[in-house]
């Protein structure tokens, strides 16, 4: 097993942040090191709190864990170390400010929205209340109906009264 130093693995890891986006396959093919290791990196990066989109595609085709991620890492820079930021990473400071609103915001109508499913659900308990009572009620006018039936033919037959037609 190769042992690699930390400024190799930090420097092949830059490279596979936003701005350069080198595909994990490119690095191999540049460096040798495995895709498994190049993979196991990355996912280091990430877990350390640094967002690591993946493929090359453009910053709106980032997955929502990496754009909160770099709201996270922006959260308490100025706007000077905001732009240098952005620089760096190939991104408009306006993209990051919308994730931001976006993150925001992302949380906002949940109690909202959880009130207005529970009023759904017993909306429609009450409807189905009254479903099963008016179902329950012509059942047995059904039933009495059947009865009745019975019984007069019970009659006619006793009686020997002609059925109608």
């Amino acid at each position: 097993m190769t042992q690699y130093s930390q400024e190799f693995k930090d420097n092949i890891t830059q490279q596979m942040l936003p701005s350069v986006s080198k595909l994990v396959r490119q690095l191999y093919n540049e460096t040798g090191v495995s895709e498994q290791t190049l993979f196991k990196w990355k996912r280091a990066t990430k877990a350390s709190g640094m967002a690591t989109p993946s493929g090359s595609g453009t910053s709106e085709t980032w997955s929502s864990e990496d754009k909160f991620l770099i709201v996270l890492e922006t959260a308490r820079m100025n706007q000077a170390e905001l732009a240098e930021y952005c620089r760096e990473k190939g991104l408009y400071n306006e993209q990051i400010e919308s994730w931001k609103d976006a993150c925001i915001s992302a949380n906002g109508n949940v109690a909202q929205e959880s009130r207005q499913l529970r009023k759904d659900l017993n909306d429609t308990r009450k409807q189905m209340n009254q479903i099963n009572r008016e179902l329950k009620r012509k059942e047995a006018a059904l039933a009495e109906t059947a009865a009745l039936l019975v019984l007069r033919k019970k009659a006619q037959a006793v009686w020997r009264e002609p059925e109608d037609e």
